[in-house]
C-alpha cells in the first residue's frame, strides 16, 4: 500500500512545479503597467512607494533584484519572479489544504481508491486556481497580490495542520507561527487579516465537541475584534499613540525631538516583556500564548521601520515623505486618499451645509511641533443622509453612473431602497459577481466593462473583433458547476468545514465589497482584489471529485477506475481554463509599457521637465529612470502630487543629473495649511484690462501681500485677483537660445496671454505658474497629453509637439488652442529615437492598456504625417506612414479608429492599393460590430461612435480622392447605421 503522507507531499510538490513553471513561462519580462513600475523601482533602490507601502515586499524584491547581476534590464524580470514563486507556493499550500478537508469526506479506510479521491480533489482544486483569470494575472507581475495570496494560503494551511496536533505545546507553537505570518503579511497587504474569523471557526470546532450558534457567533465576534485590534489598534494605533506622546513631551515638557518616541517604545516593549514573563512565572498558558503571538505580530510588522529609515535618506521616490512619526501615521492611515462613509453618511444629492474644524495637523518645526492645518469635518443636510450609504459620491461621472444603475432621472433623489438596489446590482453584481463569473464561467473580452459568458453566450456567433480578442475565454461554466457540486456536497457531509470555507469565501469576497464601499466607476477592473474569494471557491471545485465518484461508482463497481474517471472528468475544468486563458495571460516578450515610457522621455530635450498624469503616465517612467538609468536628466513631475508641499520640497532637490527646479517661491509659501492651498478667483476692479502680470502675481505671493488675502473667521487665504494673465518675453534672449523652430520664428510673441479655466488655482497651478515665470526658458518644460489637459490654464496654444510630449514655448498658434508641431524634432524622435520592441509580433498579447498606448502612438504618427503633408514634405510623410504600419501592424494590434486617417494619407501619397486594403479591413469590422450591437441592443456609446466615425471618415477620404464608388459604399453603410441611432 502506498503511504498516503508521502503521496500527498510528493503530489503537492509536483503541483507546485507545474504552477511555478506555468507562471515562469508566462511572466512579463519587464515592468508592466499600473503599480508594477513603481514597485520594481522602489524595490530596486528601497525607496518609498505610495501609502501604505509594502515594505516586506520591497525587501524581498531587493533581494531578488541581486539575481540580475549587473544587467539592470533584468531587474524587473527577477522581481516579477518573486510573484511567480509566491504564487507557486500559494498553489502548494492550497493543494495541501484541500486534501486535508477532502480526507474527512471519504472513508477512513486506507486504500488506493480513497487516496486517489483525496489527492485528485487537491489536484483539481489547486490547478483550477492555478489557471483562474484573476490569480494568474497577479502571478506574473511585480504586484503585492501574489505574495498576499501566499500568506493567506499559508495561514489557512497552518490552521488546518494545527487541527491535527494533539500536544498542547505544539498547538501553541503553530498558533505563534500563524501570528508571525500575519504580522509579516501586514508588510505586504492587509488581505490576510480578513481570514482570521474563518480561522477562528477551526479553533472553536476543535476546542468544543458540541457547538452552538451562540458559540459560533461569539467566536466570530472575538475573531473580528482581533482583526480590528490589528487594523486599528496596531497598524496605525501604536504609531498614533507614539505621536501623541511625542507631541506632549516636546511641546508641553520642552524635551528634545524623539524623547516621546523613546519613552513610548521603552514603555510598550517593557510592558510586553513583563507580561510574557508574568505569564510564564504564573503558568498562565493562554495569556502567554496570546502575548507571545502579539509579540510576533509586532516583530512581523516591524518591517515597516524601513519606511522611516529610507525616507530619512530622501530618495528620489519618497511619497508623502514619512520621515517623522507624524507624517508616518498619516502615511499608514492613507489620509491622502480621503475616506468613504461606511455605516452612516450622505446620498450623492445631499447638500453640504457646513464645515467644522477637526483635529489639528502637526508638522515638525525648529523647536517643537507646530499646527500646520486642521482637518475638516463636512456636515451634510440630515434629510439626505442614510444608514449604510452606498451612493455617496457627488463627482459628476459617479452621479451619472448612480442614476444609470438605479434608473433615476436628473434631479430625482434616491431612496434607501435605491441605495440598497445599487449595492446589490452594481457593487455586488457588477463589481464582484461579474469578476467571479469571469474566473469560473467565462469572459466576453478584455475590454473594460466586459461581461461574463454563459453557456449559450459562448456558443453564439460574434464579430471577428470579439471572437479574436484573446481576452475572450469560454469555459462553458464547467468550473462553476463543479464548484456548486462541491459546495452542496460539503454542506451536507461536513457542515463544520463547509462553514469554514464559506466564511473564507464571504470574507475575502462580498465582505470586502461592503467594507470598501467603492465608487461606481474605477480607472480599471479590480477583480484581483477578490482573488481570496476565488481561492476559497477552488476548494469546492476540488471537492466535486468525491460526489462525482459516488455517481460513477454506481455504474462501475471497481472503485479505482471510478475514482480515476471522476478525476479525469473534473480535470476538464482546469484544462479548459488553461487552454482558454493561456493566450491572454502569456506576457512573455511584451515590452511596450517600458518602451512607451522611454518614448515619453525620448521626446524631451536634455535637462527637461515633464509633467505627467496618472499611474500609467508615471510609474513606467520612474522604472526606466530608477532601474535602467534611462534619461535621468529629465525631471518627471506627477501633476496631482504637485498639490502637496512634500512633493514640491522634493522637486527643490537634485535628482541624478537633474538640478532643482527653478522655483521663485520658497517652500514656506507652499506649506500645507498656509495661504496657498487653494486660491479662489476674487476679481479686483483696479486691475487694468482684467489681466494680471504673472510675474507680478508671483512676487505678491512671495511677499504675502495683503492685497491678495481674503480673511475668514478662523484664518485667511490668498486669492487670484484676475482671471487673465500675461507674461512678457525677452524675444532676443529666447532667439539666442536656439529653441524656436525656424518655421515658427515668425509666430513668436513678446507677450503671452492666457486665462484660467475654472474659479481658482490649485497649488499645482501656482507651482506651474511659478516655474514658467522663473525658468526664463532655460529648461525645456513639457507636458504629456493628460497633464496638458489638467492644468488650470488654457496654454495649449503655446505648446509645440516634439514626439509624445508637448513643449511650452513663447510661440502662439494663430489657430487658437490647437498645438503646433516641430516636424524636424518629431520626425527624428519617432523615426530614430523611439522604441518599438515586439510591437510587430502577432504572438505577443497586448491587453487593453497596451492597446490604448498603441492608439496614442498611432495618433502621434497621424499628427506628424498631417503636419508634414501641410508643409508639402511628401517624402518624409510617406516614410512616417510606412514606419507606423511597420512597427504597429494590424497583424499584431488591430487597426483602431486612429488608423482610419492613414487611409486619407495613403491616398494623398498615391498609395491607393494599400489605402483600399486598410479601408476594407476597418470598414468590414465596423460593419460587423455595428450590426452585432444593434441586433443585441447594445448601446455602449463610445463603441458606437467609434465605428460610426470610422465609416464616415472612410467615406470622406475616398470622396476627397475622387473615388466616388468607394466613398458611396462607406457612406451608405454609415447612413444605414446612423439612422438606427436616431
Amino acid at each position: 500500500m502506498i503511504d498516503y503522507n508521502r503521496l500527498n507531499n510528493l503530489t503537492g510538490w509536483i503541483i507546485f512545479i507545474i504552477a511555478t513553471t506555468v507562471y515562469a513561462l508566462t511572466v512579463e519580462p519587464t515592468a508592466s503597467f499600473w503599480d508594477c513600475g513603481e514597485f520594481i523601482a522602489v524595490s530596486y533602490k528601497l525607496e518609498v512607494p505610495h501609502p501604505p507601502g509594502a515594505p516586506l515586499f520591497l525587501l524581498l524584491g531587493r533581494m531578488f533584484s541581486f539575481l540580475a547581476g549587473g544587467d539592470t534590464t533584468q531587474v524587473a524580470y527577477w522581481i516579477n519572479m518573486l510573484s511567480v514563486l509566491s504564487s507557486g507556493f500559494t498553489i502548494l499550500f492550497l493543494f495541501w489544504s484541500i486534501t486535508h478537508i477532502a480526507k474527512k469526506l471519504v472513508s477512513a479506510e486506507e486504500n488506493l481508491t480513497n487516496h486517489l479521491l483525496v489527492i485528485g480533489s487537491g489536484v483539481v482544486g489547486a490547478l483550477a486556481y492555478t489557471f483562474s483569470d484573476s490569480f494568474w494575472f497577479s502571478a506574473v507581475e511585480a504586484e503585492v497580490y501574489a505574495m498576499s495570496s501566499f500568506f493567506t494560503a499559508f495561514v489557512v494551511w497552518a490552521i488546518l495542520k494545527w487541527e491535527n496536533i494533539k500536544d498542547p505545546s505544539d498547538e501553541n507553537r503553530w498558533i505563534i507561527l500563524i501570528a508571525y505570518m500575519v504580522g509579516l503579511s501586514i508588510g505586504v497587504h492587509l488581505l490576510n487579516l480578513v481570514t482570521l474569523p474563518a480561522l477562528g471557526l477551526i479553533y472553536y470546532f476543535k476546542k468544543r465537541e458540541k457547538v452552538s450558534k451562540k458559540g459560533i457567533f461569539t467566536t466570530l465576534a472575538i475573531s473580528g475584534a482581533i482583526v480590528m485590534i490589528i487594523m486599528i489598534g496596531v497598524i496605525p494605533g501604536l504609531p498614533s499613540m507614539a505621536s501623541k506622546i511625542e507631541i506632549f513631551f516636546v511641546n508641553n515638557l520642552g524635551l528634545p525631538f524623539g524623547s516621546g518616541i523613546i519613552f513610548f517604545t521603552i514603555l510598550f516593549l517593557g510592558g510586553l516583556v513583563y507580561g510574557i514573563f508574568y505569564s510564564i512565572k504564573n503558568n498562565k498558558i493562554t495569556l502567554n500564548t496570546a502575548l507571545v503571538s502579539f509579540a510576533f505580530i509586532i516583530i512581523g510588522y516591524s518591517s515597516y521601520s524601513i519606511v522611516l529609515i529610507r525616507s530619512n535618506y530622501n530618495p528620489p521616490i519618497d511619497e508623502n515623505n514619512p520621515e517623522d512619526v507624524l507624517s508616518y501615521v498619516s502615511y499608514l492611515k492613507r489620509e491622502q486618499y480621503g475616506s468613504r462613509p461606511l455605516l452612516h453618511g450622505q446620498y450623492y444629492t445631499a447638500e453640504l451645509v457646513g464645515q467644522e474644524k477637526g483635529a489639528p495637523v502637526y508638522r515638525k518645526g525648529k523647536e517643537k511641533y507646530e499646527i500646520a492645518d486642521y482637518k475638516l469635518e463636512y456636515k451634510y443636510d440630515p434629510a439626505h443622509t442614510t444608514i449604510f450609504p452606498r451612493t455617496y459620491s457627488s463627482q459628476p461621472q459617479h452621479v451619472q453612473k448612480y442614476r444609470q444603475v438605479m434608473g433615476l432621472q436628473q434631479g430625482e433623489k434616491p431612496s434607501f431602497s435605491d441605495n440598497i438596489y445599487h449595492m446589490l446590482r452594481h457593487q455586488l453584481g457588477t463589481m464582484y459577481f461579474r469578476y467571479f463569473m469571469w474566473n469560473f464561467a467565462g469572459r466576453a473580452s478584455d475590454i473594460q466593462g466586459a461581461g461574463w459568458l454563459g453557456i449559450f453566450d459562448a456558443m453564439e456567433e460574434v464579430p471577428a473583433s470579439l471572437a479574436e480578442n484573446k481576452g475572450r475565454n469560454t469555459f462553458f461554466m464547467i468550473p462553476l458547476f463543479l464548484g456548486i457540486i462541491g459546495l452542496i456536497f460539503q454542506y451536507y457531509k461536513d457542515p463544520r468545514n463547509f462553514s469554514f470555507v464559506a466564511m473564507l469565501f464571504f470574507l475575502t469576497g462580498a465582505a470586502i465589497v461592503l467594507y470598501l464601499n467603492s465608487p461606481p466607476t474605477e480607472p480599471r477592473e479590480r477583480d484581483y482584489i477578490y482573488a481570496g474569494s476565488y481561492y476559497a471557491y477552488a476548494f469546492w471545485i476540488g471537492l466535486a471529485v468525491i460526489p462525482i465518484f459516488s455517481l460513477i461508482q454506481r455504474a462501475l463497481k471497481p472503485g479505482t477506475i471510478a475514482a480515476a474517471l471522476s478525476i479525469a472528468i473534473c480535470l476538464s475544468a482546469p484544462a479548459i481554463m488553461a487552454a482558454e486563458g493561456w493566450d491572454d495571460h502569456d506576457r512573455s516578450d511584451r515590452y511596450f509599457s517600458v518602451d512607451s515610457a522611454k518614448n515619453f522621455l525620448a521626446s524631451c530635450e536634455p535637462n527637461a521637465i515633464i509633467f505627467t498624469g496618472g499611474d500609467n503616465d508615471t510609474f513606467p517612467l520612474w522604472y526606466v529612470q530608477e532601474v535602467e538609468g534611462f534619461r535621468t536628466d529629465v525631471r518627471v513631475i506627477v501633476l496631482s502630487y504637485f498639490n502637496t508641499d512634500w512633493y514640491i520640497a522634493q522637486m527643490m532637490r537634485d535628482a541624478y543629473e537633474s538640478e532643482p527646479l527653478p522655483f521663485g517661491l520658497s517652500l514656506e509659501r507652499y506649506a500645507q495649511g498656509g495661504l496657498n492651498d487653494y486660491l479662489p478667483l476674487v476679481e479686483r476692479q483696479n486691475i487694468k484690462g482684467g489681466t494680471m502680470n504673472a510675474e507680478q502675481f508671483i512676487k505678491l505671493i512671495n511677499d504675502e501681500h495683503p492685497a491678495l488675502q481674503v480673511p475668514t473667521s478662523v484664518s485667511k487665504y490668498n486669492s487670484v485677483p484676475a482671471k487673465n494673465f500675461y507674461l512678457d518675453v525677452d524675444t532676443a534672449s529666447v532667439l539666442s537660445m536656439g529653441i524656436i523652430p525656424e518655421q515658427y520664428k515668425n509666430m513668436m510673441v513678446d507677450r503671452m496671454h492666457w486665462s484660467m479655466k475654472g474659479g481658482g488655482l490649485e497649488k499645482k497651478d501656482l507651482a506651474i505658474l511659478d516655474l514658467i515665470v522663473n525658468n526664463n526658458w532655460e529648461r525645456p518644460i513639457y507636458f504629456n497629453n493628460t497633464s496638458a489637459s489638467s492644468v488650470n490654464f488654457n496654454i495649449k496654444k503655446y505648446m509645440m509637439q516634439e514626439g509624445n510630449a508637448f513643449r511650452l514655448l513663447p510661440v502662439e498658434n494663430p489657430a487658437g488652442n490647437e498645438m503646433m508641431v516641430d516636424t524636424d524634432k518629431m520626425y527624428d524622435n519617432m523615426m530614430n529615437n523611439f522604441h518599438w520592441r515586439e510591437l510587430d509580433n502577432p504572438e505577443v498579447y497586448y491587453s487593453e492598456d497596451y492597446r490604448n498606448f498603441v492608439l496614442n502612438h498611432r495618433a502621434t504618427f497621424n499628427t506628424l504625417i498631417d503636419a508634414l503633408l501641410m508643409e508639402g514634405d511628401t517624402e518624409r510623410a510617406k516614410a512616417a506612414t510606412m514606419k507606423c504600419l511597420e512597427v504597429m501592424p494590424d497583424e499584431a494590434i488591430r487597426f483602431d479608429h486612429f488608423s482610419v486617417q492613414l487611409v486619407s494619407y495613403l491616398l494623398t501619397l498615391e498609395e491607393d492599393e494599400l489605402a483600399i486594403e486598410i479601408a476594407e479591413k476597418i470598414g468590414t469590422r465596423a460593419d460587423e460590430m455595428l450590426n452585432y450591437m444593434f441586433e443585441k441592443g447594445i448601446t455602449e456609446r463610445f463603441e458606437l461612435q467609434k465605428n460610426l466615425i470610422s465609416l464616415s471618415e472612410l467615406a470622406r477620404s475616398f470622396r476627397s480622392a475622387d473615388k466616388n464608388d468607394l466613398a458611396q459604399k462607406y457612406e451608405t453603410m454609415f447612413r444605414n447605421y446612423y439612422g438606427m441611432v436616431q
